[in-house]
């Protein structure tokens, strides 16, 4: 990469896309569990179904740094474990198996084919695997297609053949299936064009006359080579094919699924064909021909059954049905082909069924769905329609059949998993007051579409909340024995008494435990085998399992201060400044320690750490003292309370916890002194196991109360609940054991503690005012909280209010029927029961109409009411494109709302028979909207924008400025500043960021003299532009439809000379460069994301964090880009990098610089993504890497994650 930038960007994914392209099912981790293998953009993820909850967990997710085209999953004949091949833009075919012991994906074998990129010509498109595990076909859109012979060798490992080639020149392929044949020799189903003829055709009557064929492709495993064995003429229109069960399950062969019909076809029996059956309904347009989008096939014991979807969304269920012998016993000969209704899901991009009886639907946009199956709808009253009654010829004619859509009976929705696919524009405002601003996001299309609220945080299950008598201090739970498996007891402790509840089946207060009511408590344990210890001011109470009770007291005139136990050791410190241990003897009884160890000033708080397993004491103690220190004391019996290190803080101590935690560096269990202080902020050191050194210390601010630690435990791991002003939870990532620190959704605690009673096994109770809390946190994988807002029609564009918490959309939605329409079709008194009944279109999805267009604005109150508070449809076969908030200085500074709209709008090619420009005020604190008055326009306007008090509007290749009339707006100036149409507008003072379509960016100023808008700066790439956002006021950032992110900056001497005071004359008499403006701007950062961005902004996302530039893509990604301060740590970063891309090669085979630099040279980018896989590798190359760069391997995980939590999460 040239170093020569002066500009370094650090590039982060802060949310990976959640779209998903494909998705297999099989057995990867050996078991008899199924997973579910998901891709998504750059990432292969694979999830977890749990049958019992009726979830889905992810297990784990890699980025493989390429484009996953498919996905297969293969087993090899007699194993019991799936592999996965993908086919990517690498020109290799990738084999990985999925290693559960290490949660990890391992790379099997990588084979080179062709070259890199999505080539027409190059494999990688298409994948289909023998059902036998033998061999896999892979093939591209045209001509190439390879087989790979699959086996194992003499060690039982994996192996793969060389290719076979089965090319065909000037064919193109549509879709690809393997043939379930038994154990005979493997057969592919190919769905083939041959344009030989249309190609040199010029009158186009060889194109009309062109045929579809359904080829069968052999492997001869005798011969070792394939060839073409059979192929038929099939419909045109068919456009996918499923693989029929064969052998002794079925007749074998295919379905291919067309326009409006589906037919059954093999080499060796008749075709059998039935239509698809339409919607019924006065909306539905009953000509309109149904195609199939998705589908997937399932085996029983001696069945199996079809599911098939249609583009609106509605399954059917096709059956086939075989001749049986006189025995009743099916000859594998085919009878009829059968097709019924079954249900109506979301449009999905794959279905797959579980052998546990869930369907998982993948979307193609919104959430998720996995659904349970309630029955198999073989005994509903739908109509079932057989291949009997239709012509088996796909030339011949038949009455199309139809069957009314009603909500799902046969499938269940139990859970929905977030999805912000497509994600179409994004805002960054801290709108709720909180220390760190909110995302707000519009995704999703059509009905399905939603006003997304993104906030950090772990998700909480809120189990108990009670309300106390009086308000406690603090709370902990304890056993009663060491072996128990619950918690016996809630101790609470006030200011003047503690008050216990015994957990059972309810909660209840006892008053027979042995513990001192009467003075508050400032620890609780369970101690040895059986024993209880209750420490308050006044002395350590000891209780032992007999009721017996041993008390300690304090040495007169002092009280206790700060107590710290574990299951064998208990310390104290007295308000002299002394410290008291004690340890456990062997007879059960607690032992103090004969000298008592002064400290220099008052001890705040103290920790010692769980006893190890195989011990019998903890190494240390931790005391923190007012003088802002923590020292660490030895309880070595040699060297007791003996100093060991000492570490200077900021502020005095608050809270301090010894814990062991897995850690990335060490591979394995490190013990960390945790440390909060007054003044909010919390430390995290490494305590050195033998000599008790503190190093690695990193810090975050937690708020500004003091904080407090507690110890709690979270999916069977150690975590620490941090508390300030908000709620904190500090624990080890499940897949890369990185320390994360998140904030909980959830009210700000005073007091916590762990919690495992029968009904909860792992929850924590904390205190919040005067009430009890009991919760639990299930969900560490994600910390990204989403709260959804259901829309009408899909989002395009949406504002903010000026002052208030309010935001505005405007969404559309083309070939779909307007409200009015609707109602006026389904109001007519001709209409026969049962058409007019009324579906949701959240499942349904809207009554399609070809040229018309729904549309709509929302008024949206995403925080007090969550919901939408005002909804304007549009009339006219209108559709709105763009909105802007604009104060016009002619009213004195009032803020109106913008709307621009399209009329007859056609989307591709470009037209619409006119635009207009709504105005609307704001009534009653922004939350209605009140139509002013319309403003005719030729085109519809494509980007608004508030300019020096008036409105700038781009309306083709136009760019005016408007002022507000009584009536309509009143054009003040105007310029023709691009070639094609303009998109987007920035602004700064005079100068206007002006985005074309097609042609990049224009820098345009504005004269107030002349009036006039003269550009002056444009760019020397034709960048298809998607969003801009301007960084300073010399440089643009923005994104392009080809996933590229780049930084543009206009050179030095141009943007001063444009803004010079004056006429302007000199811009407009400047000589042009090449039809151009005069000056071209420079390229300072480019970098492939691989997503589309679709909105772009400079803005801070964490308290007191630096600016960064957060952008969004279509398919649900969030990410950042973090400007590096220093020389050196750019060199670092780069340094880190060059040895990644050697050590960690992408998974799929691709080069990441090659990758990264997908169109044009990756410059003045660092890819944190790659740079974050550091801590994921094996130790050895850890250490490796470290001494090249002449660092610690602690010391680099320090400055990756440093970069990640200084900005962002």
């Amino acid at each position: 990469m040239a170093t020569t930038s002066s500009m370094f960007m650090y590039s982060l994914t802060i949310q990976p896309p959640t779209s998903v392209t494909q998705a297999i099912l099989g057995q990867f981790a050996g078991t008899k569990e199924q997973q579910i293998v998901t891709a998504s953009g750059p990432r292969l993820t694979i999830h977890r179904p749990d049958p019992t909850q009726g979830k889905v967990s992810t297990i784990l997710s890699q980025d493989v740094f390429g484009i996953i085209r498919t996905l297969a999953a293969f087993r090899l004949a007699g194993s019991n474990k799936d592999f996965i091949i993908i086919g990517s833009d690498s020109g290799r075919i990738t084999i990985i198996e999925y290693v559960p012991a290490q949660n990890r994906f391992n790379r099997l074998h990588l084979e080179t084919f062709g070259k890199s990129g999505i080539r027409r010509v190059i494999p990688g498109q298409y994948l289909a695997v023998d059902p036998k595990g033998r061999a896999c076909l892979i093939a591209s859109a045209e001509k190439n297609k390879l087989v790979y012979v699959l086996n194992r060798n003499a060690q039982a490992e994996l192996t793969i053949s060389s290719p076979l080639e089965a090319h065909k020149p000037q064919t193109l392929v549509f879709a690809l299936v393997g043939l379930d044949v038994g154990y005979e020799n493997p057969i592919f189903a190919v769905l083939e064009v041959d344009y030989t003829e249309c190609d040199q055709d010029p009158t186009g009557q060889a194109f009309d006359e062109v045929e579809k064929s359904l080829v069968y492709y052999e492997l001869d495993l005798g011969l070792n080579h394939v060839v073409r064995k059979w192929s038929d003429p099939v419909d045109r229109t068919a456009s996918m094919l499923l693989q029929v069960p064969g052998g002794t399950d079925g007749p074998s062969g295919v379905l291919v699924c067309g326009l409006d019909n589906v037919t059954y076809r093999h080499s060796n029996q008749d075709a059998f064909r039935v239509p698809i059956p339409r919607r019924r309904g006065v909306t539905e347009n009953p000509e309109r021909k149904r195609c199939i989008t998705a589908g997937v096939m399932h085996r029983m014991r001696g069945a199996f059954f079809f599911l098939l979807q249609s583009e609106d969304g509605d399954l059917f269920k096709v059956t086939i049905d075989m001749i049986e012998d006189d025995s009743g016993q099916p000859t594998g000969e085919v009878k009829k082909l059968k097709i019924k209704y079954f249900d109506t899901v979301p449009i999905a991009s794959n279905l797959c069924i579980l052998k546990s009886g869930f369907l998982f639907v993948a979307s193609e946009t919104g959430n998720h769905h996995f659904y349970q199956f309630e029955k198999l709808g073989d005994d509903d009253n739908e109509a079932e329609y057989d291949s009997d009654s239709f012509p088996a010829d796909p030339t011949e004619p038949y009455t199309p059949v139809y069957f009314h859509p009603r909500p799902s009976e046969n499938v269940n929705l139990v859970e929905s998993i977030d999805s912000m696919n497509p994600q179409l524009d994004c805002k960054v405002a801290n709108l709720t007051d909180e220390d760190a601003p909110q995302i707000y996001s519009i995704c999703g299309s059509g009905a399905r579409s939603s006003f997304r609220t993104l906030k950090h945080g772990l998700e909480v299950n809120d189990i108990v909340d009670s309300e106390l008598p009086s308000v406690p201090a603090a709370v902990w739970t304890t056993k009663i024995t060491r072996n128990d498996e619950f918690d016996a007891y809630i101790v609470l402790s006030f200011d003047n008494g503690t008050l216990v509840l015994s957990i059972g089946e309810t909660v209840e207060e006892v008053t027979d435990t042995g513990f001192l009511s009467s003075a508050s408590t400032l620890a609780v344990q369970q101690l040895g085998e059986d024993a209880l210890i209750q420490v308050h001011p006044k002395g350590i109470r000891h209780i032992r399992a007999d009721r017996r009770v041993n008390e300690w007291p304090v040495p007169q005139h002092r009280s206790i201060v700060a107590a710290t136990t574990n299951e064998r050791q208990v310390a104290v410190a007295l308000s002299s400044g002394e410290i008291v241990y004690f340890e456990m003897d062997s007879d059960g009884s607690l032992a103090e320690y004969d000298e008592k160890r002064e400290m220099s000033g008052t001890v705040t708080c103290l920790s010692l750490g769980e006893v190890p397993e195989g011990r019998v004491r903890s190494q240390f103690l931790a005391v923190g003292c007012d003088d802002s220190t923590v020292r660490i004391l030895s309880l070595d019996p040699d060297s007791t309370l003996e100093n060991k290190s000492v570490q200077a803080l900021t502020s005095a101590p608050s809270a301090l916890s010894i814990m062991a935690m897995p850690d990335s560096t060490s591979g394995g269990s490190t013990l960390y002194l945790h440390i909060g202080l007054y003044s909010g902020v919390y430390l995290r050191t490494v305590l050195d196991e033998i000599t008790g050194e503190l190093s690695d210390t990193r810090t975050r601010f937690l708020g500004p109360k003091p904080a407090k630690l507690f110890r709690v435990s979270v999916k069977g791991e150690p975590a620490v609940l941090a508390l300030s002003s908000r709620s904190w939870l500090g624990y080890s990532d499940p897949q890369t054991k990185n320390f994360m620190l998140t904030p909980l959704s959830y009210v700000p605690l005073e007091w916590g503690s762990n919690f495992s009673s029968e009904q909860c096994t792992e929850g924590m109770v904390g205190i919040q005012g005067q009430n009890l809390r009991i919760f639990s946190i299930e969900k560490l994988g994600s910390n990204l909280l989403q709260e959804s807002i259901p829309l009408t029609y899909t989002p395009r564009k949406f504002v903010r209010h000026p002052e208030h918490p309010l935001f505005y959309t405007v969404e559309s939605e083309n070939n779909t029927l307007s409200i009015a329409t609707k109602e006026q079709l389904l109001n007519d008194k001709t209409v026969v029961n049962g058409d007019g009944v009324r579906l949701p279109p959240d499942e349904f999805g809207y009554p399609r109409a070809q040229g018309h267009w729904a549309s709509c604005i929302h008024v949206v109150d995403p925080v007090t009411a969550k919901a939408t508070l005002q909804q304007i449809d549009l009339t006219d076969n209108e559709a709105a494109t763009t909105m802007a908030a604009v104060s016009f200085a002619s009213q004195s500074d009032e803020t109106f709302l913008v709307v621009g709209t399209g009329k007859d709008v056609t989307v591709s090619p470009r037209s619409s028979s006119a635009g207009f420009i709504y105005i609307y005020r704001f009534l009653e604190d922004g939350k209605e909207l009140e139509f002013i008055h319309k403003t005719k326009t030729e085109q519809p306007p494509s980007a608004l924008l508030a300019f020096q008090g008036r409105l700038l509007a781009g309306i083709g290749t136009e760019l005016r400025i408007y002022d507000l009339g009584l009536k309509q707006l009143l054009r003040k100036c105007q310029a023709q500043v691009v070639p094609n149409l303009i998109v987007g507008l920035q602004t700064q003072g005079s100068r206007i960021i002006v985005s074309d379509v097609q042609e990049s960016i224009i820098y345009v100023v504005y004269k107030h003299q002349e009036n006039r808008l003269i550009p002056f700066v444009d760019d020397v790439v034709a960048r298809w532009t998607t969003c801009t956002t301007m960084v300073d006021y010399e440089t643009v950032a923005g994104g392009d439809k080809f996933g590229n992110l780049w930084l543009l900056r206009c050179p030095q001497k141009a943007s001063e000379e444009a803004d010079e005071d004056g006429s302007g004359a000199h811009l407009v008499h400047e000589r042009q460069y090449l039809q151009g403006a005069p000056n071209r701007l420079a390229l300072m950062c480019h970098f492939y994301p691989q997503d589309i961005p679709t909105s772009m902004q400079k803005t801070q996302l964490v308290a007191g964090g630096r600016d960064v530039l957060v952008w969004t893509g279509l398919q649900g990604t969030l990410g950042i880009l973090v400007p590096f301060v220093s020389r050196e740590d750019v060199d670092f970063f780069q340094t880190l990098e060059q040895h990644l891309r050697g050590e960690e090669a992408p998974l799929a085979g691709r080069d990441h610089l090659i990758y990264r630099s997908y169109y044009v040279p990756v410059k003045g980018m660092i890819d944190g993504d790659l740079c974050e896989r550091y801590s994921l590798l094996a130790n050895d190359k850890k250490q490796m890497i470290a001494g090249e760069l002449d660092r610690s391997v602690r010391e680099i995980e320090r400055k990756i994650s440093d970069m990640r939590t200084r900005v962002a999460y």
